[in-house]
């Protein structure tokens, strides 16, 4: 077996992920708190150390992995996103650049490439986008229609919520979370037009019961397409060793068989 190939195995051990991930949750904690300003004054430059540490600890495993995997490193999504969340951890902290040092916080997201099945949620979840694209197309077409009905209805009674389209966008959306949309938003504007619940009533039942219903169930269902590929996938794998290892052992038995013969 080649270094390369040790190498590669030795990070595929689940004692090596379930470290780094590990390292990672510990990471998290660190970089939270670095927020505090009572931390940092008494304990700063541990926390600035531990927090180093752990960045080394992330180089050396994407350059061992990129020196174990060669190009096949790049052709994992996985990888490449690691890749990113650890070069964005080392931009310099210079003058334009602070925003990139903000976001260290993401290193956090590699929990997801280091765990099985945080993976598999988000790979249904990338699955689900072009249907959801459609649905949100839906959406935007039922809001627009929605706030210009509300601008031209209730507008200058109430324009501070449907004084313009934007505005009546913004009201809709926030009546569509269910957040303070009754007492808040609607028996207000009754006050002033008791049938206004013939066009708030039907916009919460196909916006909030029936569209958003409509992305979770599509979801839901990548969810499981993925699912069943990783289940099908390591039952193809598991098959494929079985196979491997009778026709190790039917080549051994044959080779004891001609060994007999030849006594």
């Amino acid at each position: 077996m080649t270094l390369r190939r040790k190498i590669d195995a030795f990070l595929d051990r689940s004692i090596i992920r379930n470290g780094i991930i590990g390292v990672i949750i510990f990471n998290a904690i660190i970089l939270g708190m670095e927020t505090s300003d009572d931390l940092m004054a008494q304990a700063g430059w541990l926390i600035l150390a531990l927090d180093r540490l752990c960045l080394t600890i992330f180089v050396t495993e994407i350059a061992a992995k990129m020196f174990a995997r060669g190009g096949r490193f790049f052709r994992d999504g996985w990888n490449v996103f690691d890749f990113v969340i650890v070069a964005v951890s080392l931009a310099p902290a210079g003058q334009g650049l602070s925003a990139l040092r903000a976001l260290r916080i993401l290193r956090v997201l590699r929990v997801i490439s280091a765990a099985p099945r945080l993976r598999r949620v988000v790979e249904g979840f990338i699955t689900a986008l072009p249907g959801m694209g459609s649905v949100f197309l839906l959406m935007g077409l039922i809001f627009y229609i929605g706030a210009v009905i509300a601008t031209k209805l209730f507008g200058a009674a109430f324009p501070e919520w449907f004084g313009t389209l934007g505005r009546s966008a913004y009201t809709l959306f926030q009546i569509m979370t269910l957040e303070s949309w009754s007492m808040g938003i609607v028996r207000p504007v009754m006050n002033e037009y008791p049938y206004a619940w013939i066009f708030f009533v039907p916009f919460i039942m196909i916006t909030t019961f029936a569209v958003v219903n409509l992305l979770v169930g599509l979801i839901v269902n990548s969810m499981q397409d993925a699912h069943h590929e990783e289940d099908a996938a390591n039952t193809d794998a598991y098959r494929d060793d079985v196979i491997t290892r009778l026709n190790a052992i039917d080549a051994r038995l044959e080779a004891m068989s001609r060994e007999k013969s030849g006594d």
